[in-house]
């Protein structure tokens, strides 16, 4: 439940604390003194849009900050999105600047709005004189028949709705599949082709680059040999002896530093590196000459390699930049062919397939209609109960079920029709009936969906305009019952509502500014007689209140 309220800025309002008790809890005050700020500023706290117009004139932002008492699994999920919790009591802000940017808190944790939505939203549900136009559209009233079922109607809601998007899915894969026969078929012969053509070639990875390699060596074999062949002559000199090759050369230096080893040991470091260097030179000098025995011109060869190239590139085109991303290519193009070859691309196995999940949309869709059936019949039965208390004792509210085709929604449209005497026609809801005949249904309508829904808290934000006298009074002692179980908010102009309340908030507006306060006794009798039109001074008037609020105390009781 909500236990106190800190508004700043907000509209007409500077500055406000309210606290909440439990039970029945009204709000009262003079049209224009602040209630629907009042009430804004708890939406906003509910997650409601941000709007910088309701910051006050002059100031640069406003802020909402509520203390809630929650239950453990409200404090686990708050926990889970970060927040802290207080024992059982959570702290929830929102400040809006003039400059249109906002910020939500919850537990002392910035989070988005929608979390407040989500989590706070949950524990609170305000119903207002909007409802009355909401409740006239046929998803509203769909809505709150499933919402008066209970976990078990749940489930069977959800069963249906399972039901109905696994043949949905069925139907745009079979309409998928009838209308793409010729390019599935198409696109089968061009994967298999591909895949033969490439396991056929079966490249290898690496062997592009290699293949450019051999390929430069056979193309420009006559220049490989002259250089190759040049190089072994500096290696090991020419043919006639003229000169000596570096391996000579080498060794010879080896052989002079060596000798000189013998009259100074500094020269030993010489000694080694020279025969390292005469070994090393004269195993390149081998390798050099073993590379040019084998350095013959292959033409048959270097035709094969481009064609191999070749091949590889057709291969390639389209598909991959590179063998490695074509031999990638090739498992996505069996995992695809197995995919357009299974059975579930069958057009006439899927066919049968939706058959059978349209036969089980039918099945649950039956389910859901019974369900339906027997919760309209249980609200429409608690709703005249409650119509013919509030003085329309001849009135009936039909639920009826009208069969359609399945949609996502149910095989029926629900439709609340209200019937004002027994010869009158039945109309659909918001059809002919008058203002105070329409809030009294909704009324009917809120007291009985209110007793199935989870909020701890209920708002009530003038839903009894339109009514008076004893009319009043019922909705007084019904918002009473409501909340025996669950804190109830009401704000009302009506003094035969507000004597019911266990606490009484009066929002007052002086010198521009907008104040709350809790009445009681004398207070309470002075504001419900000014709620009557009456002179708060005047004994008569003061009695007056004081025999409604004893009347209220008596029926509660009761």
């Amino acid at each position: 439940m909500i236990e106190s309220l800190d508004i700043s800025n907000l509209g007409v309002i500077a500055n406000a604390h309210v606290d909440f008790g439990p039970g029945l809890v009204v709000v009262t005050g003079e049209t224009g003194a602040g209630k629907t700020m009042v009430l804004s500023s708890l939406q906003l706290l509910l997650g409601a849009r941000a709007d910088a117009a309701l910051v006050r004139s002059g100031t640069e932002r406003l802020s909402v900050d509520g203390i809630f008492s929650i239950t453990p699994d409200i404090g686990s999920r708050v926990e889970d999105a970060g927040g802290l919790v207080e024992g059982d009591e959570l702290i929830v802000g929102r400040s809006v600047r003039a400059a249109g940017r906002s910020r939500a808190h919850l537990g002392s944790r910035p989070v988005p709005a929608a979390v407040l939505a989500d989590i706070v939203g949950s524990m609170v549900t305000i119903h207002g004189q909007s409802d009355q136009i909401r409740l006239t559209g046929e998803a509203a009233q769909r809505r709150a028949l499933d919402q008066f079922g209970g976990s078990e109607h749940w489930a069977v809601l959800e069963e249906y709705r399972a039901a109905f998007r696994a043949a949905v899915d069925i139907k745009h894969r079979l309409d998928s599949l009838r209308g793409d026969a010729s390019e599935r078929a198409e696109e089968i012969d061009d994967l298999r082709a591909a895949i033969d053509q490439i396991e056929a070639l079966d490249p290898q990875p690496g062997e592009e680059e290699d293949l450019v390699r051999e390929a430069a060596r056979l193309t420009n074999v006559e220049d490989l040999r002259a250089l190759m062949g040049a190089s072994l002559g500096y290696l090991k000199g020419d043919d006639r002896g003229d000169y000596a090759g570096a391996v000579e050369s080498a060794r010879s230096a080896y052989a002079q530093l060596d000798e000189a080893s013998r009259f100074d040991e500094a020269v030993a470091d010489f000694v080694a590196r020279a025969r390292n260097q005469a070994l090393e030179l004269d195993a390149l000098a081998d390798d050099v000459s073993s590379y040019l025995s084998r350095l013959d011109a292959d033409p048959q060869r270097l035709a094969q390699i481009h064609a191999r190239r070749a091949a590889i590139k057709d291969a390639l085109r389209g598909r991959a930049a590179d063998v490695e991303g074509l031999l990638a290519w090739v498992q996505e193009a069996r995992v695809r062919l197995a995919e357009l070859s299974a059975p579930a691309s069958d057009p006439a196995l899927v066919e049968q397939e939706l058959r059978a999940a349209q036969e089980h949309v039918l099945a649950c869709g039956s389910r859901l209609t019974a369900a339906r059936a027997t919760l309209a019949a249980e609200l429409a039965s608690g709703v005249n109960d409650e119509l013919h208390a509030l003085s329309m004792p001849d009135a009936t509210l039909h639920i009826d079920l009208d069969a359609t085709k399945p949609t996502s929604h149910g095989c029926e449209t629900v439709v609340f029709r209200l019937q004002p005497h027994p010869h009158a026609p039945a109309r659909p809801l918001g059809q002919g009936a008058s203002g105070g005949e329409l809030s009294r249904v909704m009324l009917a309508l809120e007291l009985m969906l209110g007793r199935t829904e989870a909020s701890s808290t209920f708002i009530f934000d003038e839903i009894d305009a339109g009514i008076g006298g004893q009319t009043a009074t019922e909705v007084g002692a019904r918002l009473k019952r409501l909340a025996a179980s669950r804190q109830v908010i009401v704000v009302t102009h009506l003094a035969q509502v507000a004597a019911f309340g266990d606490q009484h908030l009066v929002i007052e507006k002086n010198d521009g500014t907008t104040q709350v306060r809790e009445v009681r006794g004398e207070a309470r009798e002075a504001e419900l007689t000014r709620m009557m039109g009456g002179d708060p001074h005047s004994a008569a008037a003061r009695r007056h209140a004081s025999q409604v609020l004893a009347s209220a105390v008596s029926q509660s009781q009761g």
